[in-house]
């Protein structure tokens, strides 16, 4: 692929039936609950991508043979899991761009004897990784920066003595809480784990706990303020991962911009993601949704306006570039409130947001834990930057539906979580030629 996309404006009302890749969020869950499993599980539904591939590769490094392939399009993962055993290093950990992976991988690590050094590329030495390292380092584990406390490269070694409490705040980031949370069953007594912030994020913690059941870890408790796991094993299982609803996001958005109606199979109600709630996020700006027991249909006729809403994004966080995208459509402001913290994701997801939007013409500003987004009849073609971030390149594709001339920089960096994303959007139809 070239080092610019250009996407090409919709035409009239879209009508797709789209399916999207299985869920990153809980296959490197799943990944990390078999690996530490004694025995052989099968992942049914392996997300394809970046991040995946990272997750595989480390359980690698750490002699956790995990073996991939392709049954009727779906990818099939057998882990050969160890109980937790793992080699005397030095051995080098890369988890390339990927956060999620980088905060698993490191928690795991600490169970083992070391040394193991975690790094990527970049832009994930930037991010921060500091409330994990510092209860790791409570719980026992020698961890050593190889610059500055919090960020990677770091060096960890086990094994982990336990602790009888730790507290971390939980309005940074639920991938240090969920880190945490996977390993617990491994530590001696468990985990006692406080929060001394709200925690932020919140279904992705509980899609930690549901994973973990399955896998047989089923004494954990949530609370608000409070979280334990109990000690024990994981059990070796067929995991069945369902369809990404942070992805499904995007097409599901198509239809709210330019009108007309796409379908998502295999994203229900009974779905475990609170991503999937962005259906009921569109029908408050004006569209029509219908949920089943196995799709879900988002709907728009076009004259009917999008209206603007005021929203706390704070346990779907990771959808604020596709609510902000939808908005620039929409006759009334939006308000989107409780997210500062995805200024520390891939990207600014605040700051380079609103820089990138401002170059079509979008009004909007940013606030200390938000956006607002006015309604502007003044949108054009711009190139916009992608700042590594797969997220917005994926949003600013769908708004490409309704902005003629719009261009992406680096739209290869969807490969994080979905790589077939620029094919899947040029099916869409009602497409100009």
């Amino acid at each position: 692929m070239s080092g610019v996309q250009v996407v090409r404006r919709a035409n009239g009302p879209v009508v797709a039936d789209v399916v999207v890749p299985p869920s990153k969020s809980i296959a490197n869950r799943a990944l990390i609950c078999a690996a530490l499993s004694a025995g052989e599980s099968e992942i049914v539904g392996l997300a394809p991508g970046d991040d995946t591939n990272a997750m595989i590769d480390c359980l690698a490094a750490l002699t956790i043979p995990v073996g991939v392939a392709e049954t009727d399009g779906v990818l099939v993962a057998t882990v050969i899991g160890t109980g937790g055993s793992f080699p005397v290093g030095p051995i080098r950990l890369d988890t390339r761009l990927a956060g999620t992976t980088s905060r698993f991988i490191t928690a795991v690590a600490a169970l083992g004897p070391g040394p193991y050094t975690i790094d990527g590329e970049p832009p994930l030495r930037s991010r921060p990784m500091g409330p994990l390292h510092d209860s790791l380092h409570s719980l026992g584990a020698r961890v050593e920066p190889a610059d500055q406390w919090g960020h990677l490269p770091v060096t960890v070694s086990g094994p982990l003595g336990g602790a009888d409490a730790i507290v971390m705040p939980g309005d940074v980031s639920s991938q240090y809480v969920t880190a945490l949370m996977l390993i617990a069953p491994m530590i001696r007594g468990g985990l006692s784990l406080g929060l001394s912030t709200a925690l932020v994020s919140r279904p992705y913690v509980e899609i930690t706990k549901s994973v973990m059941a399955a896998f047989g870890a089923d004494d954990v408790t949530v609370g608000e303020r409070h979280i334990t796991v109990a000690d024990g094993a994981y059990r070796a299982t067929t995991y069945r991962v369902e369809p990404d609803a942070s992805s499904a996001s995007y097409p599901l958005a198509a239809a709210a911009i330019v009108g007309g109606a796409v379908s998502v199979r295999g994203l229900g109600r009974s779905s475990m993601q609170g991503d999937a709630t962005f259906c009921d996020v569109l029908e408050r700006m004006g569209c029509i949704l219908t949920v089943g027991a196995t799709d879900t249909v988002v709907m728009r006729r076009r004259d009917t306006p999008l209206r603007g809403i005021d929203i706390d994004m704070s346990d779907i966080s990771d959808l604020v570039p596709t609510v902000a995208v939808v908005a620039t459509q929409a006759t009334t402001p939006t308000r989107i409130t409780g997210v500062g913290f995805i200024r520390g994701k891939e990207s600014d997801r605040l700051g380079d947001l609103a820089t990138e939007l401002r170059k079509l013409g979008a009004d909007i500003d940013v606030q200390t834990d938000g956006l607002t987004i006015r309604p502007t009849d003044m949108l054009h073609g711009a190139r916009l930057d992608t700042h590594h971030d797969h997220r917005l390149a994926m949003s600013f594709g769908v708004l490409g539906l309704a902005v003629d001339g719009l261009e992406i920089t680096d739209p290869h960096v969807v490969s994080k979580s979905w790589p077939g994303f620029w094919d899947a959007l040029d099916e869409i139809p009602a497409r100009t030629s």
